[in-house]
């Protein structure tokens, strides 16, 4: 990959970006140039003095439909067909956003995020431009920019020199298919709970198999569905890795 990961978010509020993107880590990438954002206003695109992008729902019911030529000229100014970054719609009806799929998009060029409002946007240009829809879940937000910047810290943190250690990535929750293991640091006792024995004493070989045991069993209560083989003697290594999409 030559030239910053670019990220363009197509929204009717561009002044929410880059917003808690623009901190930590991922606020450093961005200064540093590891990644770019481009925020571009959906109202820009409209034909009208009172720059409106939405309509009545053909068939009635309630709330407006964000129209497909305002959203059409948006993408065909910002998405280059050549350029090889996938085009997101953030929407409760879309595929579940994971880890898998951040991994997916940190490999890759960037991506276009369209941000849809109201009751959503006109299914004819999805269509057209080939939207994959993406969710974080269950439930129905009053716009996709949130969910957007959930997605883009998801992915951003996992390009080359983000984080710092690389290796802290690797533990993690989702990235070997388990729940990752608890953490402690000082003080070794706090209001009468101790530190695990075993992570004091310096045997790495007991302090690993204390890691998977915890992650196995965080994940057989909190996530039984994200469960590997358990025929693997190791379900923390590579060829245990499970996910989901």
């Amino acid at each position: 990959m030559t030239g910053p990961w670019r990220a363009s978010v197509l929204t009717i509020f561009p002044e929410m970006f880059p917003g808690p993107l623009a901190h930590s880590l991922l606020g450093k990438a961005l200064e540093s140039g590891i990644w770019s954002l481009e925020a571009v206003d959906i109202r820009g695109f409209a034909a009208d003095r009172h720059r409106t992008v939405d309509d009545v729902p053909f068939g009635g019911g309630a709330g407006m439909v964000m129209r497909a030529e305002v959203i059409d000229r948006a993408v065909e100014a910002v998405a280059a067909a050549d350029d090889g970054r996938p085009l997101l719609y953030m929407s409760p009806k879309g595929a579940r956003f994971d880890q898998a799929t951040a991994r997916d998009l940190a490999a890759g060029p960037g991506c276009v995020i369209l941000c849809g409002r109201y009751e959503g946007v006109d299914e004819r240009v999805l269509e057209k431009h080939r939207f994959r829809e993406l969710s974080l879940g269950d439930f129905v937000m009053t716009g996709g920019e949130i969910a957007a910047m959930a997605l883009l810290d998801a992915t951003v943190r996992l390009l080359p020199g983000v984080v710092g250690k690389a290796a802290s990535l690797e533990d993690e929750s989702f990235a070997r298919g388990l729940l990752e293991y608890p953490h402690y640091t000082r003080p070794q006792s706090w209001q009468g709970r101790s530190v695990p024995e075993v992570l004091l004493s310096g045997h790495h070989g007991r302090i690993r198999a204390w890691r998977q045991a915890m992650a196995l069993d965080l994940t057989r209560r909190r996530r039984p569905d994200l469960l590997p083989d358990l025929s693997d003697p190791d379900p923390l290594n590579d060829s245990g890795r499970h996910e989901t999409l």
